[in-house]
């Protein structure tokens, strides 16, 4: 006897449908092919135990296992529990009231048949519901995550015989199963809780509520002067451009750089999905399910390159993965080590990271805000050291908008208790720039293409005269210099002007300190 058990691969943050067919004659004997790795392969002993507590067993036949598609390297230890059930039902064991092929099995099984959470559910079922699937069965635990995909009719269960009591309900009669969301059922088709708000109702409430999962302990409210310093956030924040601060210590720049998200608009519902998918597959606790709050990552300068953009033998999710629609701080800048920066030029550059082995390719997006952070000199004196900023290669400076030098603080500033402008005012501004972006021609000024430049940024002679300037003195590439007009493009838009005018163009230009000592 052949049954057909439907379960899934990750491949990056997209899934690929896997048909486990599993064939029972006689003889005796258990064959797992279709490129199973150990984790694989060593879930027959898991299936045994966890079949033994629940009754049933591995009988004594010939097992034929097929993993389709065959060319497809299956890994990891979620497919325990679509095997268990292909063994059961081929061996008939139990019958089943279920639809098998519009059914999804995911679940590893621990010896004693309870169900373990999995890490990657939402691509998985996200890519399931493209693909007609009608339900899956998984963990409880998982629900929350699994149940941010409406189409679906999601079961969640703990053990191993509450999946086979919903499979046969004439078996067992009752069951016990962990509902979160509406289209998360139990087997007797009763909601175990009540319906909490779909995910698209939870993010118009965001957005209509001022933002309200936006209040960070970090405000702009805290910081005291650096007024220039807090008007170039908000320019990089209204464009999404990267930022560079230049400061001695303790001038405020990780404080500034903590704030910046304070000022972002909240997630649009799309961002929050391809964000929380990206959380997803590193194994991210959703059981508040989508996420609607910006990531704020800030690796430590001892990172590898691989740990920052992604890599390993199946490769994960780097942290500029991670920051996928927030922000990337990186903290004293030429502490990381060269090679690891370098890394980082394709995916700021493309907005995705491409990640090749060789049985396997994955593409994670990394459309982030980069904010770095660095003293003038390695001692950390006020004076500019050559060697030091030597450490942070020409085409990385490129990609990075707005370089500005971070002040001390004054006495004056900090005994000052009056609170200033705070964040929420700001976002306001933000949102309101963006928006107009958004408008134009569907993406931030940081995202505009020579093509864009020339339809929307086009200069008038005497702003162009102050750019040529510009570039003969401080000896821009050809990528800051379309950079450069992307700021004044993004201050433009907040001094609400169709056109780029002169003083757009000198704050631009204003913002390339470091431009401007190596010039």
């Amino acid at each position: 006897m052949v049954v057909q058990i439907l379960s899934s691969a990750l491949l990056g943050i997209r899934a690929i449908k896997v048909m486990i067919e599993v064939h029972c004659t006689l003889g005796v004997g258990y064959h797992l092919v279709g490129m199973a790795d150990h984790a694989v392969r060593e879930s027959t002993y898991r299936i045994a135990g966890a079949l033994q507590s629940v009754g049933h067993k591995i009988p004594g036949k010939k097992f034929i296992i097929n993993m389709a598609p065959a060319d497809l390297r299956k890994s990891g230890a979620h497919y325990d529990l679509p095997l268990a059930i292909g063994i059961l039902c081929a061996s008939g064991q139990i019958d089943h009231d279920i639809a098998l092929s519009k059914t999804l099995f995911l679940g590893e099984l621990s010896l004693d048949g309870s169900l373990r959470p999995l890490k990657g559910v939402l691509p998985i079922v996200r890519t399931a519901a493209e693909q007609g699937i009608e339900s899956v069965i998984l963990p409880s635990k998982n629900a929350s995550e699994a149940a941010i995909i409406p189409e679906l009719s999601i079961y969640a269960f703990d053990h191993l015989k509450d999946v086979l009591a919903h499979m046969d309900p004439q078996q067992v009669k009752e069951t016990k199963t962990s509902t979160v969301q509406s289209n998360v059922c139990p087997a007797g088709g009763k909601k175990a809780m009540p319906d909490r708000p779909s995910n698209q109702d939870q993010s118009a409430l965001v957005q209509k509520s001022g933002d309200s999962s936006q209040e960070m302990e970090h405000d702009f409210s805290m910081v005291r002067g650096q007024v220039m310093a807090k008007r170039a956030l908000e320019i990089a924040a209204s464009g999404g451009h990267n930022l560079l601060m230049l400061g001695p210590p303790g001038s405020g720049k990780t404080l500034l750089a903590r704030c910046l998200p304070s000022i972002l608009p909240p997630l649009t519902h799309h961002e929050a999905l391809e964000t929380t998918t990206i959380h997803s597959v590193v194994g991210q606790d959703l059981a508040r399910g989508l996420i609607f709050k910006r990531p704020f990552r800030s690796p430590h300068h001892s990172i590898s390159d691989k740990a920052l953009i992604g890599g390993g033998r199946y490769p994960m999710p780097g942290e500029i993965s991670l920051a996928h629609n927030g922000v990337l701080f990186l903290d004293e800048l030429p502490e990381f080590s060269r090679k690891t920066l370098e890394s980082l030029r394709q995916p700021l550059e493309e907005g995705e990271v491409h990640l090749s082995r060789a049985h396997f390719n994955a593409t994670y997006p990394s459309r982030v805000m980069l904010v770095c952070s660095m003293n003038p000199s390695h001692a950390g004196g006020g004076d500019i050291s050559a060697a030091y900023l030597k450490k942070i290669s020409g085409p990385l400076l490129d990609r990075i908008d707005l370089q500005l030098s971070v002040p001390p603080v004054s006495f004056e500033h900090l005994s000052d208790h009056k609170l200033a402008e705070s964040s929420r005012e700001i976002r306001q501004r933000v949102v309101l720039c963006r928006e107009k972006q958004l408008e134009r021609f569907g993406h931030y000024n940081a995202q505009m293409t020579p093509k864009h430049i020339q339809q929307y940024a086009q200069l008038d002679p005497e702003v162009l005269a102050l750019l040529a300037q510009a570039m003969k003195h401080l000896g821009l590439s050809a990528r800051a210099y379309h950079r450069v007009i992307k700021v004044a493009r993004t201050i433009a838009d907040m001094d609400q002007s169709r056109e780029i005018k002169v003083d757009h163009m000198a704050e631009a230009l204003q913002y390339r300190v470091l431009d401007r000592q190596t010039g």
